[in-house]
């Protein structure tokens, strides 16, 4: 990379941004449209990450970004590109700030209009599918503005925690910038009055309240807030619920965490105690189907607070220009009575603490209860889609930002390269990853990945033979997946441990030996009754399958 002094190409600035907003990891798999930036890459401070898809680079970098604060994926044009959508898109949608770097044909090669391999219809056809599925977009195509809109795109991402899209024509990527350019600062900042009437606002209504509750999802997460909402539960005492999409927000061992709120889904004296609260203060909040338990949540907008990077609303009034930060940084300057915690409801934890293992047949309850007991605080919960994520919501997360899940989007596949994501971002703690069987079969190879940079994850396979979701709500052969020998794959790949249980004391071996076995990764294949499930999904089938 060329020193500050000289002029710079459009290829090294772009890189020089993503290392100089904490980026130190780039997922991706190379192809011809694309391979000069991977060469830039490959000679400077970032790392690339091969994945062995494009879809499972999305995740990976996805995941990435939910620990770090933000993520690259680097792919080729179109068939590249497009395989790498669904993974953004559920980015999108649970607000993580993934920036899509896509090489292309150069722009001397579009001339007259060509056939040129991997093209779709027309040459914009990849940014127009992106524009849909991203914040912010640009094609790196001229050189006096592609520092700026590198910029802009980055700003953006950051600004609204949002995946954007940055199109590299590949006669572009060592074409140098036109102009000397420094990055800009940019400081938005909240409209003073109309921050000052919500906060005042805010204060009368939770001192007058008697019985507020702090509801903390997803923003809180994304936005770095996290010790600001443990100060002001520390200061007033107000307990704190999160959502399925914000579980782990804060450590759940503190004394005034409720647990998950997650309507008729979730425990009913956390469900009685929110929903009997005269202040609700929801906080980075995703009304969605999941977070509220498919809309059996009773949640009185007469009676809450609701801010998001968004929109701020209390009660029917609504504030314009008011940002997330400041008005929940605002908060902690309000004086606010502080509260006594007799009589609320506490996390309670599946009894990992009086776990017996048995000879009994290993049962999806019993399966998460012995998980309980070995979670550490060096261990980070990454879950797919179905009983993996819907039965670890009982699991004790003891720290923040220690849960991953696809609790909105709900992409199947999700679970083994976001490990990856997620480790290759903190490598201080070792991924716990839950996943069925058919969700493992669609990503599960990633394992070979996980095995390329030294990485140990260990992997949960909860097999019921087939979707088991799915099942719960009507069944037939569709739901059925083909047979694996799952706990073979250290054979194919040459590195890992396999485990195949099927009984209480089989699985307290299995993770007491993948406990111990640091080298590489764990597979744990845990073989359960088809049509058992957990206690969440009980409630959660139950509840959906009312509404086919």
């Amino acid at each position: 990379m060329r020193n500050s002094d000289q002029t710079l190409t459009i290829g090294e600035y772009l890189i020089q941004r993503l290392y100089a907003n904490g980026v130190r990891h780039v997922f991706g798999i190379p192809g011809d449209y694309v391979l000069g930036f991977f060469e830039l890459l490959s000679n400077s401070k970032l790392r690339v990450v091969n994945t062995c898809d494009e879809q499972s680079a999305g995740f990976a970098a996805d995941a990435y970004a939910r620990v770090r604060g933000l993520g690259a994926v680097c792919i080729t044009y179109c068939v590249g590109g497009l395989k790498v959508a669904n993974p953004i898109a559920g980015a999108f949608a649970e607000k993580s700030p993934v920036v899509v770097i896509s090489g292309a044909p150069g722009v001397k090669e579009r001339a007259k209009n060509p056939l040129l391999h991997h093209k779709v219809r027309e040459f914009d056809t990849q940014k127009k599918v992106f524009d849909q599925l991203t914040i912010a977009s640009t094609v790196l195509e001229d050189p006096q503005t592609a520092f700026q809109e590198i910029d802009r795109v980055l700003h953006t991402a950051l600004r609204f925690k949002r995946p954007v899209y940055i199109e590299l024509p590949r006669d572009c990527v060592l074409v140098p910038g036109l102009g000397r350019h420094r990055a800009a600062e940019i400081h938005e900042r909240s409209d003073t009055h109309s921050l000052q009437a919500a906060l005042a606002e805010a204060e009368e209504m939770i001192n007058k309240a008697r019985q507020p509750v702090l509801l903390a999802d997803v923003e809180v997460h994304r936005f770095g807030l996290q010790e600001e909402m443990l100060e002001l539960a520390r200061k007033t005492r107000i307990p704190v619920a999160a959502t399925v999409l914000g579980k782990s927000v804060i450590g759940e061992q503190h004394p005034f965490y409720l647990g998950i709120y997650e309507g008729a889904m979730g425990r009913d004296d956390v469900r009685q105690y929110v929903e009997g609260s005269d202040c609700l203060i929801m906080l980075g909040a995703f009304m969605t189907d999941i977070n509220l338990g498919v809309y059996t949540a009773r949640l009185d907008p007469m009676r809450s607070i609701s801010a998001t990077s968004e929109k701020l609303s209390i009660r029917y009034h609504t504030y314009e220009n008011v940002r997330f930060k400041d008005f929940t940084r605002g908060l902690l300057g309000l004086r606010l009575r502080r509260r006594s915690l007799q009589g609320i409801p506490h996390a309670q934890p599946l009894s990992s603490w009086g776990f017996k293992a048995t000879p009994a047949k290993l049962t999806v309850r019993r399966l998460f209860e012995r998980l309980n007991l070995f979670l550490s605080e060096a261990t980070m919960v990454v879950c797919d889609v179905g009983d993996a994520l819907f039965g670890a919501t009982d699991l004790f997360i003891r720290h923040r930002t220690e849960f991953l899940g696809p609790a909105y989007y709900a992409s199947m596949g999700f679970a083994v390269p976001a490990s990856i994501g997620a480790q290759v971002a903190n490598p201080k703690l070792r991924p716990l990853v839950l996943v069925g069987d058919g969700a493992f079969q669609m990503t599960g190879m990633e394992l070979a990945t996980a095995v390329r940079y030294e990485l140990n994850p260990v992997v949960i396979v909860l097999n019921n033979s087939g979707f088991g979701t799915e099942r719960h709500m009507q069944d037939g052969p569709y739901n059925d997946v083909a047979t694996w020998h799952y706990s073979r794959l250290p054979e194919v790949l040459g590195a890992g441990r396999g485990f195949v249980v099927e009984t209480e004391q089989e699985f307290d071996r299995a993770l007491r030996e993948a406990e111990n076995w640091t080298e590489s990764f764990c597979l744990i294949e845990a073989r359960l009754a088809p049509m058992d499930r957990s206690p969440a999904l009980d409630r959660l089938a139950g509840r959906l399958a009312k509404r086919l």
